[in-house]
């Protein structure tokens, strides 16, 4: 009783003197019931089983922790990808920075404009994912986003989008506490990339809820800020229909605190989803990535990749879950999560979970932690490959296969370039 009492004290500290954005009645509902969710789990704390390995003090304390804005210089990711630019800056919508909302097949608005209209088609979608993701496990920073958060995007695709849309999370202010909110609908036969980097703010708290209706494809590629100091926790809730695509990958590099969390429900027959992440940590730096996969449904497909790079005392988390259902009969379930620590100061953490109660199934899920293999180490430095390039040539081999879980390999190498400079800028000091 005393950890639940806490748990709502903190909650009641976080959102005291902070009104709900105002918006049309279906909005203004849906906002009252997330806080109400939120007052009632009260937020997460270290007695909480999906959060033993990740302390959430910073993410639920009332003021954001103050992180510095980085200035690195490099050109900005997915720069030479032909994309719509949507720019936020410490959580507020940038028109100035931003391409028009508008292309082919696409319908795109901010979500204040949306949730201000009395008939929209998200009105039926905003909250509504997040809540049923409140089951089994309570997800209560996610609830506090549904209920706070003003910014974002709502986007409809009605056929095969011409580009990705891109959002773009520029950060400024070294105490700014940013929410978004994303709605996506994916109408049957249509495709849609979207494509999401930068820091966005000192704490940064983000829901993104995607409806794939039956044969909708939908892609995301993730590429998580640099900014050292930031602390986030970002949330994607997935529905899909029969014979839906969903696939997923997120690139996290440096960072104080990363939460991220994936909840995908398999309703349809035959649907496919892949959720993928690879992080790469030096130093204080604390990732965490908590998957939760449903089968409700038959003959479909589902795959957990996920590979982290640790060193100087960096601490990785994967907890993931494939939940088969008794009628998802012929499920095909893969789950993989590895890590390479690179000093022995290092920490992997792993919770690879299966609950199945249909019995034609394929399921399998493995979880291993290592070093640098010496033997192929010697190998290259034989071939006068200098140590720390060497060393840095088999971590690039050990995150392959998280980023060709990335369909789109001019995507892929954007980020596999990324990680590659970057390596090469710390062995120069």
């Amino acid at each position: 009783m005393a950890v639940a009492e806490a748990k709502r004290e903190s909650a009641e500290a976080r959102i005291a003197d902070r009104p709900l954005p105002k918006g049309a009645k279906w909005a203004d509902e849906a906002r009252a019931a997330a806080l109400a969710r939120v007052r009632s789990m009260g937020l997460p704390g270290r007695r909480d089983e999906y959060w033993k390995f990740t302390n959430p003090a910073t993410l639920v304390q009332a003021e954001p922790p103050a992180a510095s804005v980085l200035e690195t210089g490099e050109s900005p990711v997915f720069g030479a990808v032909d994309r719509l630019k949507v720019v936020f800056v410490d959580g507020v919508f940038d028109p100035a920075q931003s391409d028009e909302l508008a292309m082919e097949h696409i319908e795109i608005q901010r979500l204040g404009e949306a949730a201000g209209t009395d008939i929209h088609w998200a009105r039926d979608l905003y909250g509504a994912l997040e809540t049923r993701g409140q089951t089994p496990v309570d997800r209560p920073l996610a609830a506090l986003n549904t209920a706070l958060a003003e910014d974002g995007v709502v986007i409809r695709a009605t056929g095969r989008a011409p580009k990705p849309v891109s959002l773009i999370y520029l950060h400024k202010s070294d105490s700014s506490d940013a929410y978004l909110h994303h709605v996506i609908r994916v109408e049957s036969g249509a495709e849609l990339t979207v494509l999401e980097n930068g820091p966005a703010a000192a704490r940064f708290n983000k829901v993104m809820e995607v409806d794939v209706a039956d044969g909708g494809t939908f892609h995301h590629v993730c590429a998580q800020g640099r900014d050292h100091e930031r602390r986030s926790a970002t949330h994607v809730f997935a529905r899909l229909g029969e014979e839906s695509v969903f696939k997923s990958f997120t690139l996290t590099v440096n960072g104080v605190m990363t939460r991220n969390e994936c909840v995908i429900e398999l309703t349809g027959d035959r649907a496919v989803t892949h959720v993928a992440g690879a992080a790469v940590g030096d130093g204080v730096f604390h990732q965490d990535d908590t998957v939760f996969v449903t089968h409700d449904a038959q003959d479909c497909e589902s795959r957990q990749v996920f590979k982290k790079v640790l060193r100087n005392g960096a601490v990785g988390v994967f907890q993931g879950k494939i939940l088969v259902k008794p009628d998802a009969q012929r499920t095909d379930g893969y789950q993989i999560s590895q890590s390479l620590l690179l000093d022995e100061d290092s920490q992997f953490y792993a919770k690879p979970e299966l609950e199945i109660y249909a019995d034609d199934v394929q399921c399998s899920h493995g979880s291993t932690s290592g070093a640098i293999d010496e033997d192929l180490l010697f190998y290259l430095r034989a071939r006068g490959v200098p140590r720390a390039e060497a060393q840095d040539m088999l971590v690039i081999a050990f995150l392959a296969e998280a980023l060709e879980e990335i369909e789109d390999r001019t995507l892929a190498d954007e980020l596999l370039g990324r990680l590659e400079g970057w390596m090469a800028r710390r062995r120069q000091g």
